[in-house]
């Protein structure tokens, strides 16, 4: 985790470890377990090395999925957001995705990823309609990086929110 959980985000702006050198977030989580931690971990970097989707398309799902899970998971939107934010999306759209709303103002693409996540994760189920619209937009392929990503992110709030894990302070993504 040192070795390249910490550089990434170091480089993103956001923390893992307090100032006398503790893991925060997901990370102090893993030492729990490591070694389905280090394969997780594996997961999470062929997941995000090897997706179809773009990084934007990728942060409006991760934050989709921070939002179903609410203040219980506030680490996840607080890294998140930040990267969003690097990644030209405006703190009110991501602020709007963070409190479980899609935005207009997005994409077509990021839009219906946004749609796509939402439905999964709060009536655990998709719609034909929208099952085809993004078939049609991401492929059989995209549709498969999207429920990745998803699954990589619900592990992760389920690991905040089972151990109490709390976001830094300030938690400002400006």
């Amino acid at each position: 985790m040192m070795a390249n959980q910490l550089p990434w985000a170091n480089d993103a702006g956001f923390r893992i470890r307090t100032d006398d050198g503790r893991l925060i977030g997901p990370f102090n989580t893993f030492l729990r377990h490591p070694e389905i931690a280090l394969r997780f971990l594996g997961f999470a970097a062929a997941e995000s090395g090897h997706t179809s989707l773009s990084d934007r398309v990728r942060e409006v799902v991760i934050v989709a999925v921070g939002a179903v899970w609410g203040k219980n998971a506030q680490y996840e939107l607080y890294a998140h957001k930040i990267l969003a934010c690097r990644l030209g999306l405006s703190p009110d759209l991501i602020e709007a995705l963070g409190n479980g709303e899609v935005p207009d103002r997005l994409s077509d693409d990021e839009k219906l990823a946004a749609r796509v996540a939402r439905q999964l994760l709060v009536e655990h189920r998709l719609d034909d309609d929208l099952y085809h619209a993004a078939e049609e937009e991401f492929g059989q392929q995209g549709l498969y990086d999207i429920g990745a990503v998803m699954g990589q992110y619900q592990t992760v709030c389920t690991l905040l929110t089972m151990f109490q894990v709390p976001a830094p302070e300030p938690a400002d993504i400006r």
